[in-house]
């Protein structure tokens, strides 16, 4: 009996599978572990197939962990309140993502190491570009009436999630519920609702 000749994997198929080879070998061995040999031969490939496509380790592992979701924006929700929505926003990505909070720091400061890349262009690298949540939350609230239509300061836009993120990378555990509260109540929403 003679088997079948293996089928050539094309495009988004084979890339598709280069990617979530990466993305084992890289819980694998790690960053620092990870080769384009050990991926090329997790994936049943070549070395080329891999450089053409990512010239760099670095680009390999962005483009592994892009596809296994790790920077994918969540819808923003939308409850009808400013208070509510950033509070479903920070609880959302408590709840699912706080996990790889650990895993993305570790990958992302070998990136930041491989390259040279300063924090803000390895962010805009991982993320790009585009309106922040907090900005959409306040453009909601300002046609709801609810906070004055003025020119925000981008670090007030953003301090809620700066903070959570930072309580987050400082903890590397999920950031209790009393905190989120303090976060929102206590420090962002008095400096949005007052009077400029």
């Amino acid at each position: 009996m003679t088997s079948e000749p293996a089928r050539r994997r094309r495009g988004s198929e084979l890339e598709g599978a280069l990617l979530d080879a990466a993305w084992e070998e890289l819980q694998t061995a790690g960053y620092g572990g990870l080769t384009f040999e050990a991926v090329a031969e997790r994936a049943g490939t070549s070395k080329p197939v891999l450089y053409r496509r990512w010239p760099t380790k670095s680009d390999l592992v962005v483009a592994a962990m892009r596809h296994a979701g790790l920077f994918d924006r969540s819808p923003l929700p939308d409850t009808g309140a400013l208070r509510s929505d950033v509070l479903a926003s920070l609880r959302g990505f408590n709840a699912s993502r706080a996990g790889f909070i650990t895993m993305i720091g570790l990958y992302v400061a070998n990136i930041a190491s491989d390259t040279g890349l300063s924090p803000a262009a390895l962010r805009e690298r991982l993320l790009g570009s585009g309106v922040s949540g907090g900005q959409v939350f306040l453009e909601r609230a300002v046609r709801r009436g609810e906070v004055a239509d003025r020119a925000w300061p981008p670090g007030l836009v953003t301090m809620p999630f700066d903070l959570f993120r930072h309580d987050l990378t400082m903890t590397l555990a999920p950031v209790p519920e009393a905190r989120i509260l303090e976060i929102v109540d206590d420090l962002w929403l008095p400096l949005v609702l007052r009077e400029v």
